[in-house]
């Protein structure tokens, strides 16, 4: 037979799937994959029930219901003052990872080369690489996850299409702060880059700290391509309902590599999403407010464990050091212990590198119950503990 295409075929099942897959099979409580329980807003599941039984349930327009469009130019008005046409600027997508997808295959040119920023989410080269990119990779690194700026900037070259951007930064729990973003947005207009923004866990920030898009940036509204996920706002990561905001210019080639993935996605789903959007403020404080306990609930139960534990400003996920434990294996071997031994599934942040030398650490979720952070913590306290 033929062989299928090299590039996709060089990567393996996803790290979140394997591990998924193992905690099944020992009946272990799942902290790896970074799916929400016990947080869905009964409201907007409901109203999607109720779109399904009234209908349309045909195929909608591919850019989005125009409910949904005018909800999310409304949203980002209402939390960033952006000033946003809803029926040029917005397009819906079936999930923030196809969103990713239709701006890297609807920008990048065969040869462009693409600035990311390690940690990064798995589906970033696999997309980047299959449309002809060149990665260009930069590192923040546990524990402080600083910004080198000398080696960002030299990542830049004349040949730069676009950089990609993740802020709530996952698995980091980095949320990126405004001298930051200036300094990404000087070498931006430097190097005529655009910059696509993986903004899904915007609404997922603690301790006083604030998102700021970078499209709010002088100079950057032309630039800048946002996504947004409704599966993080209203931790319903199955609905697969996500958006790509950008300038008209900037969207419609990605709304052309839209059409020819997905098209479309359920209009039942959308219709919940857009009267969802429109929810009190209380919802989203309360939401953030949740989320920090339960943070704060598992660091505590991790460092009683003897982890050592970074700190996390955004996101579902938190970052520990297992050395402390005395175990020398590498952070692989010890996700795949602990998910055998003591029962706690985890993920190895070296997926999230390249090099493979960060391989100490173990990304752990806390958008779980508090019930099952507090059974993950008393597994781990009965195997490292006796």
């Amino acid at each position: 037979m033929k062989t299928a295409n090299s590039i996709l075929s060089s990567f393996g099942t996803t790290i979140f799937e394997t591990m998924s897959r193992l905690a099944q099979a020992h009946g272990a409580v799942n902290l790896g994959q970074g799916f929400p329980e016990g947080l869905e807003p009964a409201d907007v599941v409901a109203r999607a029930a109720e779109a399904v039984s009234h209908g349309p349930n045909q195929y909608p327009s591919m850019m989005g219901i125009p409910e949904l469009r005018q909800a999310i130019a409304a949203h980002d008005r209402r939390f960033y003052g952006l000033d946003l046409d809803p029926m040029a600027e917005v397009m819906v997508t079936s999930g923030a990872t196809e969103a990713l997808a239709a701006c890297l295959f609807g920008l990048i040119e065969p040869g462009d080369e693409v600035v990311l920023i390690e940690p990064l989410y798995d589906s970033y080269l696999p997309i980047i690489r299959r449309a002809g990119g060149t990665p260009k990779l930069v590192r923040v690194a546990p524990p402080h996850w600083d910004l080198p700026r000398e080696a960002l900037a030299a990542a830049f070259s004349p040949r730069t299409k676009l950089m990609l951007l993740n802020t709530p930064m996952n698995p980091a729990g980095k949320v990126w702060n405004r001298d930051e973003l200036d300094f990404v947005a000087g070498l931006l207009e430097r190097f005529d880059a655009y910059c696509v923004c993986d903004e899904v866990y915007e609404h997922l920030v603690y301790d006083g700290r604030r998102h700021v898009p970078l499209m709010t940036l002088p100079g950057m509204r032309g630039r800048c391509l946002k996504i947004g996920s409704a599966g993080k706002i209203f931790s319903l990561t199955g609905w697969k309902v996500g958006w790509v905001i950008a300038a008209p210019e900037v969207l419609a080639p990605v709304a052309k590599a839209h059409q020819y993935l997905t098209f479309t996605t359920p209009p039942n789903l959308q219709a919940a999403v857009a009267w969802g959007l429109g929810k009190e403020d209380s919802y989203y404080d309360n939401l953030a407010a949740m989320l920090a306990e339960r943070r704060d609930r598992l660091a505590a139960g991790l460092r009683r464990v003897g982890f050592g534990v970074m700190d996390t400003g955004g996101s579902y996920f938190l970052t520990a050091d297992f050395r402390p434990l005395g175990f020398t294996g590498d952070d692989r071997e010890f996700c795949r212990h602990i998910t055998e031994k003591a029962g706690v599934a985890a993920i190895p942040v070296s997926a999230f590198y390249q090099g493979g030398d960060v391989d100490r650490f173990a990304r752990f979720c806390f958008a779980k119950t508090e019930a099952a952070i507090d059974e993950a913590v008393t597994r781990l306290e009965r195997y490292f503990q006796g």
